[in-house]
């Protein structure tokens, strides 16, 4: 059998890049077993939450190619376990992978042998990786031509488990926090606290049921998401076409797409045919895109620089034609199935999330093992005075680790993630979807926003300002209307060079092209077999017919309906598209090009490019008009316009004339722009544009202030006959007169109180990258417009800006900025769509007022994620002092105690003290992301001394009293309660609770006073009333259920309740003098240390560099000078 590659595909990739194998030694095995049965199972329960120790302890290093299991490091350095598998195949399939590497993919596939060989391969994140002995690796294979490939790649399905309650049951017990409850359970049930430990496993039980109906309800939703199984028809090698599964579908089959379209299950590259297609759940984007056969040639096919050209999975196909016999449907080839698709990508993302490297989570582990320090302590200092207090072995044992699960709270990593989801809900009230919930935090720490220009600063649909005919004499008068413009090739080009199709008789396509094609007054016009024979029987795409006034007022043949035969889409890399049409009867052929005015003119035969060009576009740019190019060419009759070449039909063309739009700017642009300016948030705009008009457009937002000025720089690269260059120029030209001048207006530009910004272009961007690169990052630093960027050059950028230590936020459509939206720390897509694969927020909102809202409620998730987790570490802290203090005097805390104190007061308050909503504004300072910082460890150090002297007071003038009665000494633990020792610590730490809970709460800057939290008010005002109550008169009831001592001083009582309100006084006091940064004069011992952040350094140096930029000169990669960050 022989299949036949006909495009030049890149089918491998290698696996990861650090993967060592092993195999299982079965005497290792055998007594991994033995050891498991004599720990009761605790081994295994160490093997599964480290799954690497289980594969040391059990197995041997080997060569991949022996491997039983593997242990890969990923691209953020966890490491995961993977079971190698293997599967009969014949023999010789795994030979053409090989074969076809060496080949490059072009060579022609045999299989002649019917032996029978194993295939090697694993699975993970839903991708295969097989073995390849040519290779020595794993790899992950994209492509291979030959009908085993089922049986390589798998069926074509994106397959989400949904467990049973019982799987995910054990699953969601074996993780370490519900480990930690069972081992804490059964250790207070040994203490005979049998009624907080009921309780407790009570509200455990409650959560584990709650979580795992909401695990499955998600695993339910997302596996009727990502499904998709219908019937297709491929057609086969031998012409025959079939209908078969989707499952069934693997890369290389040719799928014929029915002229009514379909969800399309696989990616797939477009051979014949046009197609209309429905992207917004991949890239946010609502309106459809037209799909256009991939071009012949030799270039290896990538899907994301072949965009325009590739159907993605799970997008809708609206409308297909062209590529049928009788003009219907489609052709493509499948290029991806499975998790290898876009949709795959999108489920991939969603399943395993890339872990986020913030500081705040990183801290938070951190913190638990210095709590667990804390409690090794206390466990000691326990023992100690049990022991001599003569309490019996296991008195000693139980006593000493439940101090492990008082000092160490196990819910801390669950609290803190309340303020998250609570502001995730309000975002999602606001319109804005979030698929990673954990970088809501990341967006209160923001630093730098990039904006994309159209569509997002200004308004997507563009109003058609004028055109401008121009030819080798010159430019003509500006015609307002389009269709006021003689008939000619301009009127033609405007009227055909674009993608609009029609769907039952309504025009859809890219807004700009359709106010075009309307501002011309011509009307498209379905297509068919009638169409093809009436131009010459050529395939035709469209039709394009102008008015009737035209067409009878003229009478001429250029006022005929014009047919496009051939079209080749917009590219944001190429900066242009192109169509081909043809007259009635196919007597003659015009291609037509519109694009970006610099690369129309680069295209163009030089002399019919008028002289003025260069002089009407700064002209045009710089009032913030967007401007489009024409041009044209005549063609053969006689091509084949089917295969024409791209490359053949834009070079040496005759250059048309402009086209002016006005693009406005957004309302909501300019005062979103000035509210993160006010909070010191650097803003910037990255745009395909010219760079005149986005210039134009950021002084119209506000990026760039009326009395800022800007500089233009201009890189040149490497040439056959120059060398790079680099040179910084003022926008309005006034330093051309000399070096002296240049020098006065230096001083003028850096000396007189107003700032500058620089603008630089694609071409010398990518030029500074590669021959300036000591120069990006001090341009980097003060660059506010980035025009005509490439789609990868904004990715880069982003990475760029990321290498500064700037956390970046990119807000754009979706669509050419997929790879900003994705790389940046927080990307927004402005998207009907509730999820998409572009980024990991989605906002419906049309403008960018949804980022100051987004990093508001960033920075109010922050503060209240820092608040709980400081609550619940001084939440244990308060009952370690209380437990240490009593086990001293040989007494413990009742049952009942324990109880009220972590239900009815914690876990209350916590719940609830992370409903407070954001701030109104935007303040200047940026909230802490470091837990171990001074002001956070100092705080917890003067709070927890705080308590420890409050308690201490309580038991001393306890103990002062007249009417004190000693405890009996013979007696230890709660079988000495009631007593008045535990009644004065337990009557002062329950107020302990309540004071920290509205110490650590913060309000402004960054989110509401406490008083906007009515619940968790009126629960403090509740809780408060209720401890003054059990103080003062609990009554025998309450007293006999808490096993308080009956004291009947009042004035007794009255000065417990005022011990607290000073405890409370004094937190309250430092809380606020620290906030104020009385703890600053700390570092003032260490003396100032320089910031750790690359921006702020450059900041710092920039700023002491008066001379720099050096304007008007041009510098050569070696005349420079380097500015050190060390």
């Amino acid at each position: 059998m022989e299949i036949n590659l006909c495009l030049n595909l890149n089918g491998l990739s290698l696996s990861h890049q650090d993967a060592q194998g092993y195999k299982w030694v079965r005497w290792r095995v055998w007594l991994c077993r033995l050891a498991a049965v004599l720990t009761l199972g605790l081994l295994l329960l160490v093997f599964h939450w480290r799954p690497r120790l289980g594969v040391l302890a059990r197995c041997c290093s080997c060569p991949l190619a022996l491997a039983d299991v593997l242990l890969i490091r990923d691209i953020s350095g966890q490491q995961h376990v993977v079971e190698v598998l293997t599967e009969e195949m014949e023999d010789g399939s795994l030979d053409v992978l090989g074969e076809l590497e060496n080949a490059e993919w072009r060579d022609t596939v045999q299989l002649y042998k019917e032996e029978k060989t194993l295939l090697r391969f694993y699975l993970f994140e839903g991708l295969r990786y097989v073995w390849l002995d040519r290779k020595g690796a794993f790899c992950r294979v994209c492509w291979l031509f030959n009908l085993r490939g089922r049986r390589i790649y798998g069926p074509n399905l994106i397959y989400v488990p949904v467990k049973s309650y019982m799987k995910l049951l054990f699953e969601e017990v074996l993780n370490p926090f519900y480990v930690f409850q069972v081992f804490s359970i059964t250790l207070w049930m040994c203490d005979n606290y049998y009624l907080y430990a009921i309780c407790i496993l009570l509200i455990s039980m409650l959560s584990i049921g709650i979580s795992l109906y909401e695990t499955r309800k998600q695993s339910i939703t997302l596996h009727n998401m990502a499904r998709l199984v219908t019937n297709v028809t491929i057609r086969r090698k031998s012409g025959v076409e079939e209908c078969v599964s989707s499952e069934e579908l693997v890369p290389g089959d040719c799928l014929i797409i029915p002229q009514e379209g379909l969800l399309l299950p696989c990616d797939a590259a477009l051979l014949a045919g046009e197609c209309l297609v429905n992207e917004s759940m991949l890239t946010g984007e609502s309106v459809p895109v037209l799909k256009t056969p991939l071009p012949a040639g030799e270039g290896k096919y990538s899907s994301e620089t072949e965009r325009r050209h590739t159907l993605f999975c799970g997008t809708q196909l609206i409308q297909a034609k062209g590529g049928g016999p009788g003009g219907g449907g489609a052709v493509a080839v499948v290029t991806s199935t499975g998790f290898f698709t876009a949709k795959g990508n999108l489920v991939s993302s969603i399943l395993y999330p890339q872990p986020i490297n913030f500081r705040f989570y990183k801290d938070a582990i951190k913190f638990l093992f210095i709590l667990g320090c804390v409690a090794f302590i206390g466990t000691i200092y326990s023992f100690v005075v049990l022991y001599r207090s003569n309490a019996t072995w296991v008195e000693l044992v139980i006593r000493s680790l439940d101090i492990v699960t008082i000092a160490v709270p196990p819910a801390l990593p669950a609290a803190i993630t309340t303020g998250t989801i609570y502001a995730q809900s309000r975002l999602k009230k606001q319109g804005i979807f979030c698929i990673s919930p954990p970088r809501i935090n990341v967006c209160g720490k923001v630093s730098l926003f990039c904006f994309d220009k159209t569509g997002t600063l200004t308004e997507e649909g563009l109003d058609v300002w004028g055109v401008m005919e121009g030819g080798p004499v010159g430019f003509s008068e500006l015609v307002p209307k389009p269709r006021l413009l003689p008939p000619g090739p301009m009127l033609s080009g405007l009227a055909c060079c674009h993608t609009v199709m029609l769907l039952q008789g309504q025009p859809l396509g890219d807004p700009l092209e359709l106010k075009m094609v309307e501002s011309t007054g011509w009307e498209p016009e379905g297509d068919g077999a009638v169409l093809d024979a009436e131009f010459g029987g050529h395939k035709v795409l469209a039709v394009m017919r102008p008015p009737v006034q035209q067409r009878q007022g003229q009478g001429t043949s250029v006022s005929e309906a014009v047919a496009i035969v051939q079209r080749f889409p917009f590219s944001s890399a190429l900066q242009r598209m192109s169509v081909v049409t043809v007259a009635r009867g196919g007597h003659s052929a015009l291609a037509f090009m519109k694009g970006s005015p610099e690369m129309v003119a680069s295209l163009c035969r030089a002399e019919t490019v008028p002289s003025q060009f260069s002089s009407k576009l700064r002209s045009f740019s710089s009032e913030g008009l967007r401007v489009l190019a024409f041009a044209c060419k005549p063609l053969d009759k006689n091509t084949d316009f089917r295969t024409i070449e791209r490359g053949e039909v834009e070079k040496d063309m005759q250059f048309l004339g402009l086209l002016m739009l006005k693009n406005l700017v957004k309302p909501e642009s300019a005062e979103v722009i000035n509210i993160l300016r006010l909070a010191c948030l650097r803003t910037v705009m990255v745009t395909g544009d010219n760079i005149l008009t986005a210039v134009n457009v950021a002084k119209s937002c506000g990026m760039v202030g009326s009395d800022e000025k800007v500089i233009f720089v201009t890189a040149t690269p490497h040439t056959a006959r120059s060398m790079p260059t680099l040179r910084f120029s003022l926008e309005d030209g006034a330093t051309s007169s000399g070096q002296n001048s240049t020098e006065v207006i230096t001083w003028g530009l850096y000396q007189g109180g107003f700032g500058y910004h620089l603008a630089i272009n694609g071409k010398s961007f990518a030029a500074l990258c590669d021959h300036f690169p000591e120069y990006l990052p001090k341009i980097l630093m003060r660059t506010t417009v980035f025009a005509r960027m490439t789609p990868d050059q904004k990715t880069q950028l982003v990475k760029e800006l990321q290498k500064l230590n700037y956390r970046v936020g990119m807000c754009g459509d979706g669509a050419n900025d997929c790879g900003a939206l994705r790389a940046a720390d927080v990307g927004v897509s402005l998207s009907e769509a509730e999820a998409s694969v572009a980024s990991p927020f989605t906002s419906k909102t049309e403008n960018i007022s949804c980022v100051p809202l987004l990093i508001r409620e960033g920075r109010c998730s922050l503060v209240t994620s820092f608040g709980l987790f400081r609550y619940m570490a001084l939440y244990s802290l308060i009952q370690f002092c209380s437990v240490l203090i009593l086990y001293t005097v040989k007494t413990g805390v009742a049952d009942m105690q324990f109880l009220f104190c972590d239900i009815a007061l914690v876990t209350v308050l916590a719940i609830v003290m992370g409903r407070g909503g954001p701030s109104d504004q935007l303040h200047p300072c940026r909230p802490p992301a470091s837990l171990l910082s001074l002001p956070v460890l100092g705080s917890l150090f003067i709070h927890t001394s705080m308590i420890i002297l409050g308690q201490v007071a309580a038991l001393l003038i306890t103990t002062s009293q007249d009417w004190y009665i000693p405890l009996n000494s013979t007696v230890l633990g709660t079988a000495n309660l009631p007593n008045m020792e535990d009644t004065s610590v337990f009557a002062l730490s329950g107020f302990q609770y309540i004071i920290m809970a509205v110490v650590v709460t913060k309000g402004y800057p960054h989110k509401k006073p406490l008083y906007y939290n009515v619940i968790f008010l009126s629960l403090l005002l509740l809780l408060f009333s209720v401890m003054t109550w059990l103080v003062l008169y609990p009554g025998p009831l309450v007293g006999q259920l808490f096993q308080l001592y009956d004291i009947s001083d009042m004035n007794y009582k009255m000065l417990l309740v005022a011990l607290a309100a000073l405890n409370f006084l004094i937190c309250f006091l430092v809380e606020v003098l620290i906030d104020l940064g009385i703890l600053n004069c700390l570092r003032c011992l260490r003396g100032n240390r320089p910031s750790k952040k690359q921006y702020k350094l450059l900041h710092a140096l920039l700023s002491d560099s008066p001379s720099w930029p050096p304007l008007n000169q041009t510098l050569s990669p070696t005349d420079h000078t380097v500015i050190c960050l060390s």
